[in-house]
């Protein structure tokens, strides 16, 4: 995935574009449609990437509907007009009005992304990175078979990063450079990211976490780090 800088300054270089393309929609048809195949396409990815959810409506004001039963106001789009093509049976026919309005609306979905653009790739780092812990954790399952210290280790520096990336997406400072759980889960907690029941099922965690981490005369159980698995699991679906 591209960096966080690199997407937003495609996003507004895209709605900077669109400003200019839609100028010569009436002023130059044939560059209005060499510059317009050029935004969709970029455009396109971007919405693809950021808001699946209006994917298909983004291209829907572009592409000619297969299963098109009639031509007119409500189903011109963008591709008729880069094709010449213009309903017969209505007169006078106000084709560019309906090209704007189609570029319009795509246009105008582009800004809700720049607006939430941060709040989007948040979401979607964190639900990679959430995959990637759920390898990790049944990882740290089948090494519990082997060493449950190391299992513990590994299921800690899970929790640790994830509370960390938590507190970056909510701008929480932690001054201590390489901070613990527990440097963690004390400003989580006061800054009201979650209550008293959670802070104290992290501390927990925390302390089978440190168990496992140092060495110690008192070896973890097996039961005790299978706890502190199933807590990191809990913690990553449900704190975010």
């Amino acid at each position: 995935m591209k960096s966080r800088e690199k997407i937003i300054e495609e996003i507004n270089n895209l709605t900077i574009t669109a400003a200019e393309i839609e100028e010569l929609i009436e002023i130059e048809n044939t560059k209005f449609i060499f510059a317009y195949q050029t935004w969709y396409s970029s455009a396109l990815k971007v919405v693809e990437l950021l808001a699946p959810d209006r994917y298909d409506e983004f291209r829907s004001y572009y592409e000619i509907d297969p299963n098109r039963k009639t031509f007119g106001y409500g189903t011109y789009v963008i591709q008729d007009f880069i094709k010449n093509i213009v309903p017969a049976k209505i007169a006078n026919f106000d084709f560019i009005l309906r090209t704007k309005n189609n570029f319009n609306n795509q246009h105008a979905i582009l800004l809700s992304i720049k607006k939430r653009a941060n709040s989007i790739i948040d979401n979607i780092n964190l639900a990679l990175l959430s995959e990637l812990q759920d390898e990790e954790l049944e990882n740290a399952r089948k090494i519990l078979l082997v060493s449950p210290r190391a299992a513990g280790a590994l299921a800690g520096v899970i929790i640790e990063y994830h509370l960390q990336k938590v507190t970056e997406k909510n701008n929480i400072e932690i001054k201590k450079k390489n901070p613990t759980i527990s440097d963690l889960n004390d400003p989580l907690k006061n800054q009201g990211i979650y209550d008293t029941a959670s802070w104290r099922k992290i501390s927990y965690l925390a302390d089978i976490r440190n168990l496992c981490s140092h060495k110690k005369e008192i070896e973890p159980t097996k039961e005790q780090v299978g706890e502190l698995i199933d807590g990191a699991n809990w913690l990553i679906k449900n704190i975010q």
